[in-house]
């Protein structure tokens, strides 16, 4: 269990900072705050954001487990400050004050508000929402940008972009993201196809104007894995399945599909298998990848292709009925600073977690307490592959 990779966040949305400790990153990886500082930056982007990405301006703090630039092997703590402190001191204050605080006691639907209330018996909820906060994900970028060092060791790379907003696709496939990356980076809605971008932009632009928000899909792509990754043994130790909660957990993603995904339910078995070939310069190779690089549980060798759906923000200018939760009386929901549209954040969001859990199933395969070590146990099985095809 040393060689597992795992981590904790903690933190509230207008609290002091969020910190993040991660476990089980091998000793002897290069890592500088500016790498991870890169990544939370990509978090912050995106045509339809609010205005508390004018004032967070994230920047890490590395507290532990890394000296002269290299990991320790030793737990790695990361602090990313909140800017907007200074104007919550009073409300997010740790000791209690004399003034009072007014509580929130009008729940949004659609949001962990009354359920969270209900269950830690909170009539302020504020104490629910500040946790449940998207703002949470930034500690999870930076756990992902470590791990993401740790994969580019391994030549494993991760790629995002944004394939849906509201009714407005881009319907290119998948495996045009590699070329159209660089254009996809420069793109405010994080897509590849600057037409079904303006359409998207539109349709934003139509929902800010009604006081409303919008949802969409985005996509990830792992190229570089290794065969074998996660097992079939266990239920719990599918890599698939450790990818769809991966991904589900953050906040407002309500599915997640692998490859064809739902597309294959309505297939014949002979449309949706990838056949396998043989070539004694490659081995075993697949012409399709309809599975998206998973079979059984387990990488295949082939591209991991995994998307997302997340559905429009809770937090509504325009705000929908609810009931305040002291008085039982109907009132309109509570209204937070937000985001119109947050789909092209949610794809670096979920760039990190997958690259967290692919980390995390290279620990566990070529375990191994320093880099070196992992490095040879890697070629070992990568020549064992060889000889095998």
């Amino acid at each position: 269990m040393g060689s597992l990779i795992r981590y904790i966040t903690a933190g509230e949305s207008h609290g002091q900072a969020l910190v993040v400790i991660l476990e089980g990153i091998p000793s002897g990886v290069r890592l500088r705050a500016d790498y991870i500082n890169r990544e939370l930056k990509r978090r912050q982007i995106g045509y339809g954001r609010g205005g508390r990405m004018q004032i967070e301006k994230d920047k890490v703090k590395i507290l532990s487990g890394i000296r002269q630039g290299k990991t320790l092997g030793s737990p790695i703590a990361l602090l990313i400050p909140n800017l907007d402190w200074e104007n919550w001191d009073k409300v997010m204050a740790v000791e209690k004050k004399d003034e009072e605080i007014p509580f929130l006691t009008h729940p949004r639907p659609g949001h962990a508000d009354l359920a969270g209330g209900i269950k830690y018996g909170f009539y302020d909820l504020r104490n629910v929402l500040e946790r449940a906060s998207a703002r949470e994900t930034a500690a999870r970028v930076a756990a992902g940008a470590v791990c993401r060092k740790v994969l580019e060791e391994f030549d494993i790379y991760l790629y995002s972009r944004v394939i849906r907003i509201g009714r407005e696709r881009d319907e290119s496939e998948w495996n045009l993201i590699f070329d159209r990356y660089p254009l996809i980076e420069k793109s405010v809605l994080r897509c590849g196809d600057r037409e079904a971008e303006e359409r998207m932009k539109r349709l934003i632009d139509e929902a800010k104007k009604r006081g409303d928000t919008l949802g969409g899909v985005f996509e990830v792509v792992a190229m570089g894995l290794p065969v074998g990754l996660g097992d079939y043994i266990q239920w719990d130790l599918k890599l698939d399945a450790r990818l769809a909660m991966a991904l589900m957990s953050i906040q407002a993603i309500v599915g997640v599909e692998i490859g064809l995904g739902f597309e294959t339910a309505k297939r014949f078995g002979s449309e949706v298998q990838d056949e396998i070939f043989y070539q004694k310069e490659k081995g075993f190779y697949r012409k399709t990848n309809n599975c998206g690089g998973i079979e059984g549980g387990m990488s295949n060798g082939e591209p991991l292709v995994v998307r997302a759906a997340m559905k429009p923000l809770s937090t509504l200018a325009k705000p929908l009925s609810s009931v305040d939760v002291v008085s039982k009386k109907k009132v309109k929901a509570a209204k937070e600073r937000s985001d119109v549209c947050a789909v092209p954040a949610a794809s670096v969001i979920g760039e990190a977690v997958v690259g967290i859990e692919i980390a995390r199933a290279m620990r566990e395969k070529f375990s191994g307490d320093s880099l070196a070590e992992m490095k040879r146990n890697y070629l070992s099985y990568q020549d064992y592959v060889r000889k095998r095809s």
